[in-house]
């Protein structure tokens, strides 16, 4: 039987809001225990455990109590009532910055972190190199943290925690900050800590990045846990619940019939009309600009895409002189940067036969057949066999679909059954 690494027990965290701000002691002496407050229950009663070596999510919208939640487990904050407990090392990420000294240099703040975390000097010194390697910041290092970017911040506040092998690692949010490539290198070592068997909690609203490397997910709703069940479960329980602009919490059976088979499902489509006159204020400096690419669902108010729904892909531009030579191509990629699927007007044998002034191209999908999750969009404008391209925009327009059944995977087939006796 696996050992817990993390038991939440009951636990309920309130603050004291106060209508009245002192502003001095003698004020604060004279108006005590009489100053008028309010009581804010940020966590309320929630019980949960972390098994060793398991991957967990905590799941929730902005003000749910996943970060506060977080807090008293890494011991910042004292929970209200309720236990917590934790078996091994602990090392927590809570925020950018968060036990930097912003006077201080990077240097200073390696071993300042690795005091609180109970390290020697003489252990701060043998892993010191690889935080500074895996932070990339060689050059970097001995200057005041204060003058460092959002970025390093991140970078460097990621590379101490991980480097001081934690048996259980708390992070919050901060593997969404940074660019694009020290996002892949913070999900293949978390990957690496989880071969090693560590535990590892996160708060995180990046729904695909829970899918990858979460084992169970808890989710929250205004204090309260709702269920703690598998990623895609959860994602699913989130995204409904949000799209139904209410609290969390699971649909009935009717209103999943609803969404799977209802009017929204076979609606005919209300794409956008055709594109203003007008020229739009920009600087043409080329033949051709793409000036907005925007995915279209069927439904003008939606927020995400049903599996197999229709979607058009509207491509806006202004060209400043008669272009006969031209295609327009487009790339779906999920936010690992798999390409999904890309072709182009060639391909398709529908030619764009000219394009001068303003004018859009649309790419009608009439279904789409990906299953939950987030996806980004890249489209050129080239001549036809792309030997000069006239404009490009990568990755600049992305679309959701949420799948509201139980299927599994990244494709949204549509098996039926057949069965054969005797």
């Amino acid at each position: 039987m696996a050992t817990n690494a993390i038991e939440v027990s009951e636990v309920t965290k309130t603050f004291k809001i106060y209508q009245e701000k002192s502003q001095s002691l003698k004020e604060r002496l004279i108006k005590a225990g009489r100053n008028p407050h309010t009581v804010f229950k940020a966590l309320d009663d929630v019980s949960f455990e972390v098994a060793q070596g398991e991957t967990f999510a905590l799941l929730g919208h902005n003000g749910s109590g996943k970060s506060t939640l977080l807090k008293c487990i890494a011991g910042t904050l004292r929970p209200t009532s309720g236990r917590i407990t934790t078996r091994g090392r602990l090392a927590a990420l809570l925020e950018l910055g968060a036990g930097f000294h912003a006077d201080l240099t990077g240097r200073e703040n390696i071993y300042l972190n690795g005091s609180i975390l109970g390290f020697s000097r003489p252990q701060v010194d043998r892993i010191f190199d690889d935080i500074v390697d895996f932070a990339e910041l060689e050059d970097k290092i001995d200057q005041q943290v204060k003058h460092y970017s959002s970025g390093m911040y991140a970078r460097l506040g990621f590379s101490v925690a991980i480097n001081v092998e934690p048996e259980i690692l708390l992070v919050d949010e901060v593997l969404a900050v940074g660019d694009e490539a020290f996002q892949r290198k913070c999900i293949d070592r978390v990957r690496t800590l989880q071969s090693e068997g560590r535990t590892i909690l996160l708060v995180s609203h990046a729904a695909e990045l829970v899918r990858q490397i979460a084992d169970k997910a808890a989710v929250f709703d205004h204090g309260h846990l709702i269920d703690v069940t598998t990623p895609g479960e959860a994602i699913r329980l989130l995204r409904e619940s949000l799209a139904r602009g209410g609290g969390i919490g699971i649909i009935s059976e009717e209103e999943h019939a609803a969404i799977v088979s209802g009017e929204a499902q076979h609606a005919a489509p209300q794409y956008s009309g055709p594109p203003s006159g007008t020229v739009p204020a920009i600087k043409l400096d080329k033949p051709l600009v793409i000036t907005k690419l925007q995915a279209e669902y069927p439904d003008p108010d939606a927020r995400f895409l049903l599996p197999n729904q229709p979607m058009r892909l509207r491509i806006d531009y202004v060209a400043s002189e008669e272009i006969t030579d031209i295609c327009f191509a487009f790339e779906i990629d999920d936010l690992r940067g798999n390409v999904v699927f890309g072709t182009d007007t060639q391909t398709l044998e529908q030619p764009i036969a000219k394009v001068d002034g303003v004018g859009a191209v649309c790419f009608d999908l009439p279904r789409v057949p990906l299953l939950d999750g987030a996806f980004t969009i890249a489209v050129t404008a080239t001549t036809r066999n792309g030997g000069e391209v006239y404009d490009r925009r990568d990755h600049i327009e992305r679309f959701e679909v949420m799948q509201p059944g139980r299927q599994r995977g990244t494709v949204a087939l549509e098996p039926t059954v057949v069965h054969f006796y005797t």
